[in-house]
């Protein structure tokens, strides 16, 4: 199984990097987390002969950007998109005309779920759980081939975010801030409190992505995490865009 950052920036894009997607490869399935302008770069690592499942966090413009690119994809088993419940009627307005293929349209088969918090047996088993953002926004532990992957973004701290990374393989979550910042009206994390929520869950280990693109402007500001952090968290991934993680 690995895990590749397809778009490691919140926001907007930047030289550092693209908005949020990520991909994981598992035995049978390709799995994607969230669909910033990074996703247009999925087919780069996917052969596009096996099941997809594409799953969103929320419907901020950083996270459904590249969804527009979807008219690109020739998934040969389809593309299953999964949205919290009460927002299908958002996601299918905004990848509708006048401002993108619509859905129907689609060279592929697909179909989009909603989701209640909660867990759900798909062809493997996925939970999903409010995080604290300004507007809804999931969080999700998928556990499959013997392994768990959470991915918390965005959100402030909170209980779920423990809940879905306890014992985690990997934990994936956000860095908007930097070290030492807070920001309580529109809540995000600083690489302490991502460290603290993966300490608390016993998460095996950590990556941090969804990086400011207003607070960190360069590669090598994200990158100086890791020294920075090495006592705290040995090991930490600060992802970039591209980076491939095997789990």
């Amino acid at each position: 199984m690995k895990v590749t950052f397809l778009g490691t920036n919140g926001w907007f894009d930047t030289p550092t990097g693209n908005t949020v997607s990520v991909l994981l490869q598992s035995e049978n399935y390709d799995i994607l987390f969230d669909a910033g302008n990074g996703i247009a770069k999925a087919d780069r690592y996917i052969t596009q002969d096996r099941p997809a499942f594409l799953f969103l966090s929320h419907m901020h413009i950083d996270h459904i950007a590249g969804l527009h690119t979807l008219c690109k994809f020739r998934f040969q088993k389809g593309l299953t998109v999964f949205t919290q419940q009460g927002t299908r009627e958002q996601l299918e307005t905004f990848v509708n005309e006048p401002y993108t293929v619509p859905f129907a349209m689609l060279p592929f088969k697909n179909e989009v779920r909603e989701l209640s918090p909660g867990t759900h047996q798909l062809p493997f088993t996925v939970t999903c759980l409010p995080l604290v953002h300004p507007v809804p926004c999931f969080g999700y532990r998928v556990e499959l081939d013997g392994k768990v992957i959470a991915y918390c973004t965005d959100t402030g701290v909170c209980d779920n975010a423990v809940t879905l990374a306890r014992n985690a393989d990997l934990l994936i979550t956000e860095c908007g801030l930097k070290p030492g910042e807070a920001s309580p009206e529109w809540p995000h994390l600083n690489p302490e409190n991502a460290i603290a929520i993966a300490k608390e869950a016993g998460a095996k280990r950590l990556a941090l992505m969804h990086f400011g693109a207003e607070v960190y402007r360069t590669v090598a500001e994200r990158e100086a995490l890791a020294a920075q952090y090495s006592g705290m968290w040995p090991g930490l991934i600060v992802a970039r865009d591209d980076l491939t993680v095997d789990i």
